[in-house]
């Protein structure tokens, strides 16, 4: 196959471009991604820096002192959002070998600066591998069942012991989701290491540190998106110095070729399936959001005034007060208090 720069077009954007005989298009010797400008080292780079806890502005700011090229956030947010995606496929159907004691734990996120959600994991006590994760608004019985179902189902297994706090929401949960075949124990970070939640503790450390850089997220689904992210580099692709620097995956004897953030940028694509992304119309479609405003509202009861008859305080002198919540009572008007009598 011959190629050569085409006649007066040889540029583009200060890029060398080459004409090929044979299927009659141009391409760039360089070995950046398709429809892309940054070659692999530095996409996965970026990735590696945002799961580790860099925040977006210093990934750009990091690209443009490496290659002079300073990308927008909604570039590194496409980078990020693509390839995390192609992790989670990579890894989906994954059976990993964990042990018969799971430890599970719940954390409050914040969302959109005002809100806050729950974010609920389980955890191996052997292998250190994030069996589930899930989030909610609220810590129910039915949240709970929800976590343990979605545990079993990827692990393939039911575990003999399940170790948790003392939310009450947990012991009725459990029972549900596995019919009382599983014993269950509600202890505490600090008891003994066999029976202790600190595990589960430690990743939820681990997660704040990475949160804490984002300030807060704009809803649910963003939030989604992440502990999704997070759960496939946090099993996957991230050393543990407990488990002698291999990853909980490698623990749980789970063979997969993909190791980094590199390894999953460089996954062969197919020409079609690339091209199809970038020349297929974007449908807009709404999705479905959780509504939180409801849940999320105070309602505010009115108290009702006690009945009080002026034979019950004969001094007060035809005039009662009460305060604003309506709990107490006097003949003399202080400050705030309102006439009853």
């Amino acid at each position: 196959m011959t190629h050569q720069p085409k006649p007066n077009d040889t540029t583009y954007k200060g890029v060398q471009r080459y004409w090929c005989k044979a299927c009659k298009r141009k391409f760039k010797a360089d070995d950046s991604p398709f429809h892309m400008k940054v070659s692999p080292q530095h996409i996965s780079g970026a990735l590696s820096m945002y799961y580790t806890g860099s925040s977006i502005t210093d990934i750009r700011n990091h690209i443009r002192q490496e290659t002079g090229y300073h990308p927008s956030k909604s570039v590194v947010f496409d980078w990020i959002e693509k390839y995390t995606k192609q992790a989670e496929k990579q890894f989906s159907n994954v059976k990993p070998r964990v042990g018969n004691t799971w430890i599970a734990d719940e954390t409050m996120i914040d969302l959109d600066k005002q809100k806050k959600v729950w974010l609920w994991d389980i955890i191996d006590a052997d292998t250190r591998f994030i069996l589930a994760t899930r989030v909610s608004i609220s810590r129910t019985t039915n949240d709970a069942k929800q976590l343990i179902a979605n545990a079993v189902k990827r692990a393939h297994k039911v575990p003999k012991t399940i170790i948790t706090d003392k939310l009450p929401a947990y012991p009725d949960g459990i029972y549900n989701a596995l019919a009382g075949a599983t014993e269950h124990l509600q202890s505490n970070p600090f008891n003994i290491a066999s029976e202790s939640t600190s595990k589960i503790e430690r990743f939820h450390e681990t997660l704040k540190e990475r949160t804490k850089v984002m300030k807060a997220f704009r809803d649910i689904e963003t939030l989604n998106t992440f502990t999704q992210g997070f759960l496939v580099y946090y099993n996957f692709l991230k050393p543990h110095e407990s488990l002698d620097g291999k990853t909980p995956a490698e623990k749980a004897k789970v063979r997969y070729p993909v190791k980094t953030w590199a390894d999953v940028v460089n996954q062969p694509v197919s020409k079609q399936t690339e091209v199809t992304i970038h020349r297929s119309p974007k449908l807009n479609i709404t999705m479905e959001r959780t509504p939180l405003d409801n849940a999320y509202k105070r309602r505010r009861i009115t108290p009702k005034t006690p009945r009080i008859s002026q034979r019950s305080f004969p001094l007060a002198k035809g005039r009662m007060y009460t305060n604003k919540s309506g709990t107490m009572v006097s003949g003399r008007k202080r400050k705030g208090w309102r006439r009853i009598y």
